[in-house]
Parts: C-alpha cells; sequence; structure tokens
C-alpha cells in the first residue's frame, strides 16, 4: 500500500470529522475547512491507488516478460521438434514446400532494379 493512500484516507477522515464539528456548531468556516480537506484527503488517497496499480501494473508486466525470456528456449525446441517430425512423416511434401520457397525467393532476388519514372524536360 502507498503512503499517499494512508495520508489521503486520514485526511479525508480528519476533514469529515472537522465538518461533522462545524455542522454541530454551526461554524460555516470550519464547515468549508472540513469539506476541503476531506476533498484534498480523496484525491490524494486516489493517488496512491493510481500509483499502486501502475506498480501492479509494471510488476505483472516484468513476470510476463521474465516467464517469456525464461520459456523461449523451449518454445523454440518444441517448435524445431515438430518440424522435424513435419518432415520425417512426409519427406516429399516438405521437399516440394522448400523448393517453392527456394524458387519464390530465386524470382525475388533476380528482378531488375525498379527505374525511376523519366523525366520531362520542357525546354521553353
Amino acid at each position: 500500500m502507498d503512503k499517499d493512500r494512508i495520508v489521503g484516507s486520514a485526511k479525508e477522515f480528519t476533514g469529515r470529522a472537522e465538518g461533522a464539528v462545524g455542522d454541530l456548531a454551526g461554524d460555516a468556516q470550519t464547515q468549508a475547512s472540513g469539506k476541503t480537506r476531506e476533498a484534498a484527503g480523496s484525491v490524494q488517497n486516489l493517488y496512491g491507488q493510481a500509483k499502486d496499480a501502475v506498480r501492479d501494473a509494471t510488476d505483472t508486466a516484468a513476470s510476463y516478460a521474465k516467464d517469456a525470456y525464461e520459456n523461449s528456449g523451449d518454445t523454440l525446441r518444441g517448435g524445431t521438434e515438430a518440424i522435424s517430425q513435419k518432415v520425417q512423416d512426409n519427406p516429399l511434401g516438405a521437399l516440394l514446400v522448400a523448393g517453392g520457397i527456394g524458387f519464390a525467393l530465386a524470382l525475388l532476388m533476380s528482378r531488375p532494379a525498379r527505374r525511376p519514372p523519366p523525366r520531362w524536360r520542357y525546354y521553353g
């Protein structure tokens, strides 16, 4: 729990008490001061809650990132094993897919460079 939440709650409680004393005494100035302190306490409490929420979200994101980093080798290893199993199950299909990918890459790499459009010059 953030210290702003604790201080804000204390201010809010003190403001309510001061406002109640102002109501009982009929003192408008004490009543207004209590309402002001209560509002300031509420704002500080909300600020503390927001800080706590951001801290929790940051901790959660860091935890997810750490888990993903630690398990990335397992994921890559599992994917490699799955691909090798598919190749063992269907070697002809794997060869055709690899050949198609190689052919497509060769076509892309052997294309001539694009020329800029001709510029028209007017002599006048």
